[in-house]
């Protein structure tokens, strides 16, 4: 967070520990591992996100997992002018959109 005393600080390179602080906590609870996409795309540049999602598969993540409208993370993404590159690498790590686990 930034304040008078704290500036504040864009395209910060952020450490693998600092990456995997936003990995859900176990045992998860119902809705964590939406949760924990949302806030790393929140905080993230994308390369951070990329590496955040390979930590996320690692830890047994779920990709797919839907917030209570049935969309996928990778739908809201998808959605937003500048999560071109956040929806890249969900896809390329095998995320899919909520009407592709339809079918």
């Amino acid at each position: 967070m930034s304040g008078p005393d704290k500036p504040k600080v864009l395209d910060e390179v952020w450490s693998d520990e600092r990456v995997k602080s936003h990995l859900p906590a176990q045992p998860k609870e119902e809705g964590a591992d939406y949760s924990a996409l949302l806030k790393a795309y929140r905080a993230m540049r994308a390369e951070d996100f990329e590496r955040f999602v390979g930590f996320f598969v690692e830890a047994g993540g779920d990709l797919n997992a839907t917030d209570e409208a049935g969309e996928t993370f990778l739908d809201h993404v998808s959605r937003h002018r500048k999560g071109v590159d956040y929806a890249r690498a969900l896809e390329r790590a095998g995320a899919r959109s909520s009407a592709m686990a339809e079918s």
